[in-house]
């Protein structure tokens, strides 16, 4: 729909700064900073965060479409997005993956790697407060949608947090696993709440919850196959700049994001072709691509493709390459 007012930016600091925050809490971000903590610092510290990361945004998700609250009124907010603006508005899934992602992975590192408590506490509150900033400057939500959005994250974290050692091993150990870890999130995409009209955030749902159907099988494939996931062989023991040079770190990531961007992109093209010959509609029909045989197998398809090949196939072109 666009955005409804015109602007002019004044203040290009806070532009930026709430700009870049707000990509914090999009794709670009998850597609990067969860597999570079896999490859570059902990497995259990990866999996901790992927199996809360994606139940709390599609507890968020399916929460925005049943409540059904509008985004701020435009005029008089002035909105800088354009996409997001078809979605509801509480509560702010921005918020939610912010605070269960910084805290997450605090409370998962305090008690295996040694920094200073506060210093790991103070980052998580400005990495999660910048995000949820960056949705009130930005016009997208209001106060009561981002401090919703980061209340029910919290709760879901500590709800979360008693149980997550026993739902790691059970993910890394049992034999229904793989097929659990698929068909429940397929099941959840197909059942998911339908709307009036549409909106991205079954398919934002989607591709959430495929990434980490995709890992999760990653994880338990390797904990079956390779180095157990319980002990330090296999995987970096501590933080990148503690255990390896800044040159392998980088390359880790730049031969792994290359091989997942290149993933993501042979999977778009190949499922979409597929579809589009079965359904029989155009590739470029936007809107036979929103339609639910369609975008549900596309995406889920395509991002667990994305996030097996993250956790399965990138390390071991790194150990193949001598980057491990």
């Amino acid at each position: 729909q666009g955005c409804t007012q015109k602007y002019i930016v004044k203040n290009y600091f806070y532009y930026y700064l709430f700009k870049f925050s707000a990509a914090l809490g999009e794709e670009i971000f998850y597609i990067t900073f969860l597999p570079f903590t896999y490859w570059n610092i902990d497995h259990s510290v990866s999996r901790r965060m992927i199996i809360v990361w994606s139940i709390v945004m599609y507890i968020g998700q399916v929460s925005k479409d049943i409540l059904k609250w509008p985004r701020p009124l435009s005029p008089p907010v002035v909105k800088l997005e354009m996409r997001t603006n078809a979605e509801y508005g509480m509560p702010s899934t921005h918020a939610m993956a912010a605070t269960a992602i910084s805290f997450s992975f605090f409370i998962a590192t305090m008690n295996q790697y040694k920094y200073p408590f506060e210093l790991g506490l103070v980052a998580a509150f400005v990495f999660s407060a910048l995000v949820c900033l960056s949705r009130l400057y930005t016009g997208m939500h209001t106060v009561l949608d981002v401090i919703g959005g980061a209340l029910i994250s919290a709760v879901l974290l500590m709800l979360l947090y008693p149980a997550w050692d026993k739902i790691d091993h059970l993910l890394l150990t049992s034999p229904f696993c793989p097929l659990f870890s698929i068909v429940v999130p397929l099941v959840l995409c197909y059942n998911y709440p339908k709307l009036d009209y549409y909106s991205p955030t079954r398919g934002d749902t989607t591709t959430i919850l495929g990434a980490a159907a995709g890992a999760t099988v990653g994880f338990w494939l390797n904990n079956q196959y390779t180095a157990p996931a319980y002990t330090s062989k296999g995987f970096q023991p501590g933080f990148p700049l503690v255990t390896s040079t800044m040159v392998f770190v980088l390359a880790r990531f730049s031969v792994g994001i290359l091989v997942v961007l290149l993933t993501r992109w042979v999977m778009k093209s190949v499922v979409l072709g597929a579809l589009a010959y079965r359904y029989k509609f155009p590739v470029r029909d936007l809107e036979a691509r929103r339609r639910l045989e369609v975008e549900v197998p596309y995406k889920f398809v395509t991002y667990s493709s994305v996030g097996f090949t993250a956790t399965v196939i990138v390390p071991l072109l790194h150990e193949l390459l001598g980057l491990m």
